[in-house]
């Protein structure tokens, strides 16, 4: 199958960097650690929390073995700007079975912070779901069969039904390709999942040809939930493009606009991307470059919608923009 090229893809005009970019990295965790990204982001009684994906090894040799050296750790913002890493890390899963856990994504609901995250098993990727208080203890809820990854809650019960996106690997029903598509699942208690719909399919993104999924967990806005989603193209083209012999794809931010009621409903998408690698620290000098993935929205009262995002696989950033401007998008199409 001879995948057609997407082309040069540039962010939308109402997104704004933060000037303080990267906001965590390397250098800023006080413990080993190579590669700070994929952070999941949410407010918790009253300060912001990351919950971030550590891979440890050499930074300056370029030497990590992802499969087996990572861990989440944790840091905590007074503004969501400025961010002090904790002294250790505060969730891994190592066993004669699990590889790891990573790429967390959180989720407050009833005054408990939900965290997804994936794990790696020696059979397949599984999808979990964990809560926890302090972000000390986390009770693990529930692991999908595999292959199951990039879950995100949403923030309240819809109709009664805990809901969730997600992203399996149905490789051998799409031929063989990636060809990966978002559904969407609902629970009575957040341990039995079902009831699951394709929502949005690889092929109504213009911006992909390879593969679609969700990002950060949706928001609520008086007009729909506001659902980040991430978007990968592939260009044969693309040589080395970052720490590995090899790296075609490139990763960009997709957002779209569920119905408050029935979020299996898509009420509105952009056709374009939000965010696409274009800065420095998207697209030079990391682990694999041209790579954008968000893990955590929050909206602030005034209007400001805070999207937090790994770059190259490598740091963590943090983007603005209005929520109107957002919602706006998504209607235009």
């Amino acid at each position: 199958m001879t995948l057609p090229n997407i082309g040069a893809l540039t962010s939308s005009k109402v997104i704004h960097r933060h000037p303080a970019n990267p906001i965590l990295d390397a250098a800023r965790v006080p413990y080993p650690t190579a590669l700070v990204f994929n952070a999941g982001v949410t407010k918790f009684n009253g300060k912001y929390v990351m919950v971030f994906r550590n891979d440890y090894g050499s930074l300056e040799d370029h030497t990590i073995e992802p499969h087996h050296t990572t861990d989440l750790g944790i840091a905590f913002s007074e503004d969501g700007i400025h961010w002090e890493a904790g002294p250790k890390p505060c969730f891994k899963m190592h066993d004669e079975e699990i590889v790891r856990a990573y790429d967390p994504r959180l989720t407050v609901i009833d005054g408990r912070c939900y965290m997804c995250f994936a794990v790696d098993t020696l059979h397949g990727i599984r999808g979990g779901v964990a809560v926890t208080d302090d972000f000390v203890h986390f009770e693990v809820l529930s692991l999908s069969t595999p292959d199951l990854r990039n879950m995100v809650l949403f923030p309240e019960k819809i109709n009664g039904h805990y809901v969730r996106l997600e992203r399996p690997f149905t490789v051998y029903s799409r031929g063989g390709l990636d060809r990966f598509d978002t559904w969407i699942s609902e629970s009575p208690d957040l341990k039995f999942w079902g009831n699951s719909d394709l929502l949005l399919a690889v092929e109504q993104v213009p911006f992909a040809n390879d593969k679609i999924g969700p990002a950060a967990p949706p928001v609520k806005t008086d007009k729909g939930w506001l659902t980040l989603f991430h978007a990968v193209d592939i260009d044969p083209a693309r040589g080395k493009n970052g720490w590995e012999p090899t790296w075609k794809k490139r990763y960009t931010a997709g957002i779209m606009l569920l119905d408050l009621h029935n979020p299996k409903k898509i009420i509105g998408m952009h056709k374009q991307p939000l965010l696409a690698p274009e800065v420095s620290y998207e697209t030079d000098g990391g682990f694999r470059n041209n790579v954008i993935f968000p893990g955590g929205m929050v909206l602030e009262e005034d209007g400001e919608v805070k999207i937090y995002y790994g770059s190259a696989d490598t740091v963590e950033c943090l983007a603005t923009a209005h929520v109107d401007d957002l919602i706006k998008l998504c209607l235009e199409g």
